[in-house]
Formats: C-alpha cells, structure tokens, sequence
C-alpha cells in the first residue's frame, strides 16, 4: 500500500513538472533550452509509472512492453534536453524513436529466449548503463563546458548517480532471486521509490534554477557587450577588470585605444553597411591579435579598446604594431561593392595601471597619445610614455583606398 502511495505520489510530480517545463519553453519562444525535451522526459517517465500501477505484478503484456520503453526512453529525452541546454543542436524525433523500436524488439527476444526474469533484468541493467553515462557526461562537463556551473553539476552527478546505483543493485537482485525482487513493498522497492520520489521533487526545480541562471548570465552579458561586434563595451570591461585586479597578485594593465582614420569618409562614400562591415572587422582582427586573457572592447563609433593584463612596456608596443599591420595589410570584402576597402588606424597607448579605478585615467592617456597621432598623420602608434612621433610605421596610408577584389 505505501509503495503504491510513493509511486502515485511520484507520477504526480512528474506529470506537474511536465506542465511547468512546457509553460516555460513557451515563454522562452525560439531558445528553449531543452525545456521542452526535460518536458517530454517527465511525461515519459510518468506514463511510464502510470502503466506500472494499472499492471499491478510483473508480467509479458503489451502494457509492460510499452512501459519498460517508455522507462528507458525518458533518461535519453533528459540527455538530450541537456545538450540543447548547453547549446547542442541536437534531433529528437528520431533517435528517440529509433531506440524505442530497437528496445521493443530487443525485449521480445530476450522474453522469447530467455524468459522474463531477463527482461526485467535487461531494464534494470540497461537504466544502469544509461545514468551511468549521464554521470560521467555530467563530470565531464564540470571540466569543460559547464565550468560555470561547476557546483550544480556536481550535485546532479550525485543525484543521477545514486539512480544508476539503485538500478544495479535492482539488477543483481532479479537476477539472483528472480521476479520476487521486485514486489512493490519489498524493503528495497520501497527505498527506490521514496529516492525516485525525492529526486522528482529535486531535480525539476534545480533545472528550472539553471534556467533562470543561464537567462540572467545572457541578460548580464548582453548589457556587457556591444550588441554589433560582441566585444565589451565601457560597463563590461569596468566589470572584468574590476575581478581582474580583485585577484590576488594581479598583474599591471596597460590600455590601447583603437580609431578607424578617416571612418566618417568610409560611411560617406561606400553607405552605413560598409562602415558596419569595417567595424566587424576591426572587431575581428582586435580578438584574433591580442593574447588569450586581455580584454577586448568597443567604446563607441570607431574606437575600439584593449587592456592588456601581464605584460610590458615593450609587449604592448609590438602588440600595438601586430594589429596596426594586420589592419593595414587585410582588404575587407564589402557585400555591394566591387571593390574591397583596405583601412588604417591610429593607436594610442597609456601607461601601466594598477586598479579598476585608474581605468579613467588610462583612457585619458590613451586619447591624448592618439590625438598625437591623428596629428602627426595617423596609422601610426602613439605611446603616453614616449616622444610624440617614437613609432611610426614605415607605410602610412591617410584614408581608407578601395583596391581590387583579391589583390
């Protein structure tokens, strides 16, 4: 009578979670983040139940058939609703039905040949396997790409975990003492469904708190970043230096000012798509040239910002002159044109600073040396600690040329 509480009481819990996860994914429009899938699972899960309570005893029937698929088919909708919840554009339909029709056929061989003992012990063993692969996949990721999630994951590793430890244990039972093993209110079924229950009562709401957390970090970058090239804008590299230099024994940074010459003249001649395909590109060149950790931003316009954590005086010159040539030397395709545009920029750099506070003032050195710059020129590199025309490039070229395409 109890486990047939527990079981009810389970098939509840799944069956509500399963509306939950559903007016969720519809909030969420186009990225749904596998609520839908976690949806399906929970229904999966509970008609599965439901099926158990109307069978009553072990027996070879189309109901017991439909609910060991059923059983087995709700952990892989859970899989797959992580991968799509960590960006994975993965099918659905397909696997999944894919795997019911190969389970379906697996079991009336197994009933066939080796009687029902078997095939109950072939859904333990194979429930088993498959959470033993969501915990390894779920250790996996808090090394990679769940690393911001690292203590979440690693109560769902304990929690998938003692599932697939149940079902191992339900496996050497039925196999050493047969379908007696699993008597709904036997001492050991009773623990399976009250942590079954424990777990329906847990996991949904943990997920739904991954959601929530994962739309606020988005929230947070979006405000972070400028929408056109995904850099950071002035907020966000207040914020990333802010924990750059709140680490212990941080580093020094020196600041680089960025501006596109004669950026007014690109959108008066070529059109404002051109100029925003410039801008990408400046974008792209300034994440492909600095070193993994610096910081990258957008501050407005045509200026562009790179604070360079741990290094020198002399690095964050040849820094500078690296991304002064790569700008120069790139044509850049422009959909509408037939001819490619080849630009330049001035460079402007402050000296070494040691606190998010001083970022005001590394900014203020920075546009005085490009001023310095645009002055003496431009497509050159001004530092705020050395003489006015110390770096000069040998090529200068005063305003962005079209060129011919491929050249």
């Amino acid at each position: 009578m109890l486990a047939t509480i527990l079981v009810g009481m389970l098939c509840a819990h799944l069956l509500c979670f399963t509306v939950m996860f559903l007016l969720f994914s519809k909030r969420l429009h186009g990225k749904k983040m596998g609520m839908d899938l976690f949806a399906l699972g929970n229904f999966l899960l509970g008609l599965a139940y439901v099926l158990q309570l109307a069978e009553g005893r072990p027996a070879w029937s189309l109901m017991s058939v439909v609910n060991h698929t059923l059983t087995l088919a709700a952990p892989i909708a859970y899989w797959l609703g992580a991968m799509r919840f960590f960006g994975q554009a993965v099918p659905l339909w397909r696997p999944l039905m894919a795997f019911a029709l190969a389970y379906v056929g697996a079991q009336v061989l197994v009933q066939w040949g080796l009687g029902p003992v078997a095939r109950h012990a072939m859904l333990s063993g194979m429930s088993a396997l498959l959470f033993l692969v969501m915990t390894l996949t779920v250790i996996y990721g808090v090394r990679t790409f769940a690393k911001d999630l690292h203590r979440e994951m690693f109560l769902f590793a304990l929690l998938i975990g003692g599932i697939c430890i149940l079902n191992a244990i339900k496996f050497v039972k039925i196999v050493t003492g047969g379908l007696d093993a699993l008597q709904m209110d036997s001492s050991f079924q009773l623990m399976f469904y009250i942590y079954m229950s424990s777990l329906a009562t847990v996991l949904p709401p943990s997920i739904i708190w991954l959601v929530l957390r994962r739309l606020t970090d988005d929230l947070r970058d979006m405000a972070a970043r400028d929408p056109m090239t995904r850099l950071l804008n002035r907020r966000g590299l207040d914020d990333a230096l802010q924990q750059h230099f709140n680490a212990r024994n941080a580093a020094p940074a020196y600041l680089l000012l960025l501006d596109v010459d004669h950026f007014k003249r690109i959108n008066d001649s070529h059109g404002h798509q051109a100029g925003d395909t410039v801008l990408c590109h400046v974008a792209q060149v300034l994440r492909a040239t600095v070193r993994r950790g610096d910081l990258t931003g957008r501050i407005g316009g045509e200026e562009f910002v790179a604070i360079c954590l741990d290094t020198d005086e002399a690095g964050i010159l040849r820094l500078a002159e690296r991304l002064r040539a790569a700008l120069e030397d790139q044509a850049i395709e422009v959909a509408g044109c037939d001819q490619a545009l080849r630009i330049t920029a001035t460079i402007g750099i402050s000296a070494q600073f040691t606190s998010a506070q001083a970022l005001e003032n590394a900014m203020q050195q920075a546009d005085a040396a490009l001023y310095r710059g645009k002055a003496g020129g431009r497509n050159r590199i001004e530092s705020a600690q050395a003489a006015p025309a110390a770096c000069t490039p040998q090529t200068q070229t005063p305003v962005a040329q079209p060129v011919e395409t491929g050249a």
